[in-house]
């Protein structure tokens, strides 16, 4: 039985499946987190802020920035990010976008469209005094830097999962909490 978009809590961070979750947990599980931040600052604000795929740079420990390949952004676009990590040291990896909703949702997968490495998404919701930002990601089912790290260690599937989701929750707040801070020190729009 598969509890698709179920989410629990483990570790102090939310977690979601795309299937599973397994025990112990395993890529194919398509584990993912999500963080959001109620921002003092009308959604057309905040959304030119996140649908700038330069900008989580600024917060993110990790992500060293991105630049579009072609004509962006739209569905279909797709740009390249540069990551660095002091396990792997520095990597690039093709983005697709993969919802593109003006001034409500912006989602990318990693890798390859139909069988994502990761993937990605921003959503805004009007809320009473500002934006409802919800950040959330999830990991696999297909190939990236993880699964190549999990097939040389299988036996530590689980712990190299659980690893990156909480340094993924820690980047994805950071992102947040620097867009909220840009957003309402812009002052109404």
């Amino acid at each position: 039985m598969t509890h698709h978009g179920r989410t629990e809590r483990h570790h102090d961070i939310p977690r979601t499946f795309g299937s599973g979750p397994s025990d112990p947990l395993t890529l194919t599980d398509e584990p993912g987190t999500w963080a959001e931040i109620v921002i003092a600052a009308p959604p057309e604000q905040v959304w030119e802020l996140v649908s700038d795929i330069e900008l989580p740079a600024r917060f993110s420990e990790e992500f060293l920035g991105a630049s579009w390949v072609g004509e962006g952004p739209a569905v279909g676009a797709s740009f390249v990010g540069r990551s660095s990590h002091p396990a792997v040291g520095e990597w690039e990896a093709e983005s697709f976008v993969e919802v593109y909703e003006e001034g409500r949702r912006f989602g990318w997968v990693t890798v390859d469209l139909a069988n994502p490495g990761s993937r990605w998404c921003y959503e805004l919701e009007p809320v009473d005094g500002g934006t409802r930002l919800r950040y959330s990601m999830s990991i696999g089912p297909g190939p990236s830097g993880l699964s190549i790290a999990i097939e040389a260690m299988p036996e530590k599937e689980p712990r190299i999962l659980e690893r990156r989701l909480t340094e993924h929750h820690a980047n994805m707040t950071r992102t947040l909490q620097g867009i909220a801070e840009l957003a309402e020190a812009a002052g109404p729009a």
